[in-house]
C-alpha cells in the first residue's frame, strides 16, 4: 500500500522445538525421580516403620545368617575394614583423591569432598532424631558407641564410593575407579551386618540416604559447573 513503510523481515527464533523442550527436561525430571525421590521414600518408609515396630524380624534373622558363617580370616579382615572406612581413614582416603583430582584443576574434587563431608553431617542428625539402639552385644564382634540407625559407615563410605562412581563412569582409563567405588559401598556395609554392630536396615538406610544425597549434590553441582558431568582429564 502506498506510504506504508516497509516492513523489516523478523530474525529468526533460536529457541528450541517443543520436543526439544520436553526431551531436556523429561529426563532431568526422571532422573531427579530414581535417583533422588525414589531413594527418599523408600527411606521414609522404612524409618517409619522402625519407629512403629522398632525394626524387622529379617534383620536379626540375617545377623544370625552372618554370625554363623564368621571365621578368624573373615573377622581380622572385617575389623581392618572398619578402621579403614571409619573415621580415622576415610577422610584421609576422601582428602588423598580430592587432592589427585585437585591437581587437574577439576571441580570433582569439590564433589567428592562435599557428598563425604554432607553425608556424614547427615547422619550425625539421624542418629540423633532416630535414637536406635545398636544389636544386642553378646552377638556382635565389636562394641562401638553412639545410635545404630542409620550406619554411619555404610551412609559415609556409600557417598564416597558413590562420588567416585559418577565422577569416572564415562571415563574410558578411569572406570576401574567407578567400580571400585560401588564395590567398596557394598563391602564396607556387608562388614557392618557380618561384625554384628548393625541391622541390616541400618545398612540399607544408609545406603538410601546417601543415594539421594549424592545424586542430588551432582544434579545441583552439575547445572552449575557443566565440567561436573565430564570425566576428571
Amino acid at each position: 500500500m502506498a506510504g506504508c513503510p516497509p516492513t523489516t523481515p523478523r530474525p529468526p527464533s533460536h529457541r528450541p522445538p517443543p520436543q526439544g523442550i520436553i526431551r531436556q527436561h523429561g529426563r532431568a525430571a526422571l532422573r531427579l525421580l530414581l535417583a533422588v525421590l525414589v531413594p527418599l521414600l523408600l527411606f521414609a518408609d522404612l524409618a517409619e516403620d522402625i519407629f512403629r515396630h522398632g525394626g524387622f524380624a529379617w534383620d536379626q534373622s540375617l545377623l544370625d545368617w552372618y554370625a554363623a558363617r564368621r571365621t578368624p580370616g573373615l573377622t581380622q579382615a572385617a575389623r581392618v575394614l572398619a578402621v579403614v572406612a571409619g573415621a580415622g581413614g576415610l577422610p584421609l582416603l576422601t582428602l588423598l583423591f580430592a587432592w589427585a583430582l585437585r591437581r587437574r584443576g577439576d571441580v570433582h574434587a569439590a564433589f567428592l569432598v562435599l557428598a563425604v563431608a554432607g553425608a556424614t553431617l547427615l547422619n550425625v542428625l539421624a542418629k540423633l532424631v532416630f535414637h536406635r539402639p545398636r544389636p544386642d552385644e553378646l552377638l556382635a564382634v565389636l562394641s562401638e558407641p553412639g545410635f545404630s540407625f542409620p550406619s554411619g559407615h555404610a551412609m559415609v563410605n556409600a557417598a564416597f564410593g558413590l562420588a567416585l562412581a559418577l565422577a569416572f563412569r564415562r571415563s574410558r582409563a578411569g572406570w576401574p575407579l567407578a567400580a571400585f567405588g560401588v564395590l567398596w559401598a557394598l563391602l564396607v556395609g556387608v562388614s557392618r551386618n557380618y561384625l554384628g554392630v548393625h541391622y541390616p536396615s541400618d545398612v540399607l538406610a544408609g545406603f538410601l540416604a546417601s543415594t539421594a544425597w549424592v545424586f542430588g549434590l551432582y544434579l545441583t553441582m552439575g547445572r552449575r559447573w557443566p565440567a561436573l558431568r565430564r570425566p576428571p582429564v
